[in-house]
């Protein structure tokens, strides 16, 4: 019988999650991370009105997440941009959340992600919450019997290295992974699967902080408190000029200021890369790659820069790779034990 195995990335910006998934064939979904506290399990609309969002039940209170919890919310939305985020009652909601809207009961073997810089410091501790018994409100549970978790951007070389077929070349591979996210800034030095410790790191240096420096400017420059992130992140991802005042607003000439982020998280990764001309592959994934792709090239122009199709996903669609190939190698390693007990 085939394992259930399930991935979650739960990121400042964006909790990503595998719905369904048949060999390399993953779907996901998405939505903010956002977790909307309130003292009951009722939701903030009547049920004529109801939206995509779930309460889930976290000691006294209820958090309702979901892909239209800012029509939840109201307008302060807290971000958990520290370093014990994932000990957070928002970040279980999150993660319960996902679980909630995968539609499964069991799951095997979950994956979650941590920021490179926690990895080593994190990762008992967040396998150990994540398995067992997860309630998901509604008198609904999930059980998770075991946990694993890996480095966020080692998830995108997985990821990579299975959309381009190099499994088995990249295992003899060096490869730079940069994974510019919400909070934070990884990146992963990697010989092959395995990750470079000393080469590799995370720190506050992501979008969130080009939208609050965004904001800054328009605030300055209107003469009147200026906080919409999401229509600065539109209107990056898209070009579309916001609407501020009905007028339209002309970001453009804000880009150059957005870069000077993106140039210093990069400049601060090349102190730590020992021997960049040695790197055979250099990746960029992550929510914020449109943006830092200018400074990854001109930090790197001897190398060709490697991209993922939906980049936003590569993480967790690693996740759930490396998922799939670990419990397979269990069950064949189970196999053969019982096997050779009935000899």
């Amino acid at each position: 019988m085939e394992l259930i195995v399930r991935a979650v990335d739960v990121g400042s910006g964006n909790t990503k999650f595998v719905t369904a998934a048949a060999g390399t064939d993953i779907r996901c979904a998405s939505f903010p991370s956002v977790a909307y506290p309130s003292s009951d399990a009722s939701s903030s609309w009547p049920a004529s009105e109801r939206k995509k969002t779930v309460c889930i039940p976290i000691g006294p209170l209820y958090y309702e997440v979901g892909p239209d919890v800012s029509l939840a919310a109201d307008t302060f939305r807290a971000k958990q941009l520290h370093d014990e985020y994932t000990e957070t009652p928002e970040y279980m909601a999150l993660l319960r959340g996902a679980l909630s809207m995968m539609k499964v009961g069991h799951i095997d073997l979950l994956v979650v992600g941590l920021p490179v810089a926690l990895f080593a410091v994190k990762k008992t501790a967040l396998e150990k919450i994540m398995t067992g018994r997860h309630d998901i409100g509604g008198g609904k549970a999930v059980t998770v019997a075991k946990a694993m978790a890996v480095a966020q951007p080692q998830g995108a070389l997985v990821h990579y290295a299975a959309e381009h077929q190099k499994m088995a070349s990249i295992s003899h591979e060096q490869s730079l992974i940069i994974d510019p996210g919400s909070r934070t800034f990884d990146w992963l030095v990697a010989r092959g699967m395995r990750l470079v410790q000393k080469q590799s790191y995370s720190f506050n240096r992501g979008m969130s902080d080009v939208l609050r420096l965004l904001a800054a400017e328009i605030t300055k420059d209107i003469g009147s408190p200026y906080r919409d992130y999401d229509a600065i992140d539109f209107a990056l991802r898209t070009g579309k000029q916001p609407v501020i005042f009905q007028k339209p607003y002309d970001i453009k000439r804000l880009l150059p200021l957005a870069e000077t982020v993106a140039e210093q998280a990069v400049s601060t990764m090349k102190e730590w890369i020992e021997a960049p001309h040695s790197l055979q592959n250099i990746i960029l994934v992550g929510g914020g790659a449109f943006l830092f792709r200018k400074a990854v090239k001109a930090a790197f122009p001897k190398h060709r820069i490697h991209e993922v199709k939906e980049p936003m996903f590569a993480n967790v669609r690693g996740f759930q790779l490396a998922g799939q190939n670990y419990a397979r190698s269990m069950m064949v390693v189970g196999q053969g034990y019982a096997q050779g007990e009935s000899q």
